[in-house]
């Protein structure tokens, strides 16, 4: 069982919503939409699900192709951000409807609905209508609806952003046993690069309509195909400054030289963008071999147990991810430390040329 988009696009206009697209997903498998607000991703679960037509191209689910097949005569259940339940049934009738449109026994269907409620932790509610209910429990109402259907194909638009942060942890947790359960294909939207990290499975970067990459989601996070992706995959997005490779030496954007040494030793001479994530940007020097910037601090954040440091260096702003409570003052001239080893190097393309030496082994 799969879905296979081949050449799918949708246009709005002279606008491209989505870029031609080729992805082919599997059964049983979790799969993640990343991509920050207007990326794409809820137009690509549009055209999945039929909601949408395509410009261009065709969308095959089980090797037939359904491309002009109705929604409703397509096995797919699909869960917005914005939760959308029936205000005059009840929780359990809301969660039974599309069991009974599909003919299930009324054992069956109390045995599903009370399994369904209990994994969203819905069981003392399950008599109260969707307005008595919280906008939290109102969405897992929505969940648990799509969840029950059992459908082969099961679309996920951002179903946790309007959920407290506990039990959001706790479904994170959950949806991946519930999909590894049902054997269907989960489609997930994410913006956020953690929540993309914690499902697991494969992950689909999207920019401006365009899937930049698609694998499982380790390696795009640890191997991203270009500068793209890799701003994708992090959050904040990866920091970025220039370096130039030339006569043995290198240039790291405004620093003085420094041997070309270690993996740099083979890179062909010439001028590449080298990128970091903020967590490896540090305020003390840890090993010998660390780069060392002089920047200006422009802000900080202190969130708690970690500080964001917004620095300017050169015609750069960076962000670093601080552990501890740092006071540092607008303006004031730090020192920042970064490891060779946590660099990655796109060419003039953007292109990967060389991925950071920990993330070889991804």
């Amino acid at each position: 069982m799969t879905l296979e988009l081949r050449g799918l696009a949708r246009r709005v206009g002279a606008d491209a919503h989505i870029h031609p697209t080729d992805l082919t997903l599997e059964a049983g498998t979790m799969n993640v939409l990343l991509g920050p607000t207007l990326a794409g991703k809820t137009t690509l679960m549009r055209l999945m699900a039929g909601l949408d037509a395509p410009s261009e191209g065709r969308l095959y689910w089980r090797g037939e192709d359904v491309t002009g097949r109705r929604v409703q005569d397509r096995d797919v259940a699909m869960v917005y951000q914005q939760f959308i339940n029936y205000p005059s049934m009840s929780v359990y009738d809301n969660i039974a409807s599309p069991l009974r449109l599909m003919g299930r026994s009324a054992d069956e269907i109390d045995r599903t609905v009370r399994e369904t409620a209990s994994m969203l932790k819905l069981t003392p509610m399950l008599g109260r209508r969707p307005l008595e209910l919280s906008g939290g429990q109102q969405q897992r109402c929505a969940m648990g609806r799509a969840l029950a259907k059992g459908a082969g194909l099961v679309l996920l638009d951002e179903p946790l952003a309007n959920l407290d942060y506990k039990l959001r942890e706790e479904l994170r947790e959950e949806i991946p046993r519930i999909f590894a359960k049902s054997g269907a294909i989960f489609v997930y939207a994410t913006t956020e690069p953690e929540e993309a990290l914690l499902l697991g499975g494969n992950a689909a970067a999207l920019w401006e309509g365009r899937v930049t990459q698609f694998g499982p989601t380790p390696r795009v996070y640890r191997r991203p195909a270009d500068a793209t992706t890799a701003r994708v995959f992090s959050d904040p997005p990866m920091n970025f400054m220039s370096l130039e490779k030339r006569a043995g030496m290198l240039r790291f954007g405004a620093q003085d030289e420094v041997p070309a040494a270690g993996r740099y030793e083979a890179l062909p001479d010439g001028r590449y963008s080298a990128g970091f994530r903020p967590n490896h940007l540090e305020l003390e020097r840890h090993n010998a071999g660390a780069l060392e910037f002089v920047a200006r601090v422009a802000v900080s954040e202190i969130t708690g147990s970690e500080t964001f440091v917004h620095l300017d260096y050169a015609e750069w702003r960076w962000v670093g991810l601080m552990r501890g409570v740092r006071h540092l003052p607008q303006g004031s001239e730090v020192r920042v430390y970064l490891s060779p080893a946590h660099i990655y190097l796109f060419d003039g393309e953007g292109r990967l040329a060389s991925a950071a030496p920990y993330a070889q082994a991804a």
